[in-house]
């Protein structure tokens, strides 16, 4: 039985289209261009920061943050960033009595930003930041299965990658969900990982109801 719903954030609940976007306007460089190089970065299989080290070699992602808000330009997302599908699936999914949880690789800033927007709809939001784990560090995983209260077999992961979401949720005794947006699944989803590992492979988060109570209802 599935009865806990965790929800990665990037790309998952949130489209960070703007955010990148602001990132490449930091940069000084056209948006367009900082696209494409993160689009070949993570085609490579390389991590998505080394975008900006091919732009700005010695760039420290966190110094950078940190500078962006002493200049009046924090990464900030909000409701407009939100997919369509994310409040109507919460809302459906705790008509369906499950317990919810956001948890992904975010900064103590994005953390308070996510229980301003999902304070009243999910039972748990955790970060890397609050944590001391980023995925796909297991001990991320471990933070999920301590904070959840039901088995780790009872909890379904949702991502939109596979070595960050799906590979270590599974080895920690998750099932897992692959929703087809952003583009780590877009270049994902057609590998032989990305068919087979997961629980559910989903267009939209809105389909998660019906493939869990068909799942529950057949014991699997």
């Amino acid at each position: 039985m599935i009865r806990a719903v965790v929800f990665d954030v990037g790309e998952c609940l949130v489209d960070e289209t703007r955010e990148y976007g602001t990132w490449a306007d930091w940069l000084g460089v056209p948006r367009h261009t900082f696209h494409a190089m993160f689009g070949a970065v993570i085609a490579q299989g390389r991590d998505y920061r080394e975008t900006f080290q091919e732009f700005r070699p010695g760039f420290d992602l966190y110094e950078q943050r940190e500078a962006r808000a002493q200049a009046g330009q924090p990464e900030h997302f909000g409701e407009s960033d939100l997919y369509a599908d994310v409040r109507p699936t919460l809302s459906l999914l705790r008509a369906d009595g499950l317990w919810l949880g956001i948890a992904g690789n975010q900064t103590v800033r994005a953390g308070r930003i996510l229980r301003e927007l999902f304070s009243d709809d999910v039972d748990l939001i955790g970060t890397s930041d609050d944590w001391g784990a980023s995925k796909p560090d297991p001990l991320f995983f471990e933070r999920v299965a301590e904070v959840v209260p039901f088995e780790n077999s009872e909890i379904l992961y949702v991502g939109d990658r596979v070595d960050n979401d799906l590979r270590p949720a599974v080895a920690a005794g998750m099932e897992t969900a692959l929703v087809h947006r952003g583009p780590w699944a877009t270049i994902q989803w057609n590998t032989e990982e990305a068919e087979k590992l997961p629980t559910f492979r989903v267009e939209s988060l809105s389909e998660l109801s019906g493939q869990i109570i068909d799942f529950n209802a057949r014991g699997r």
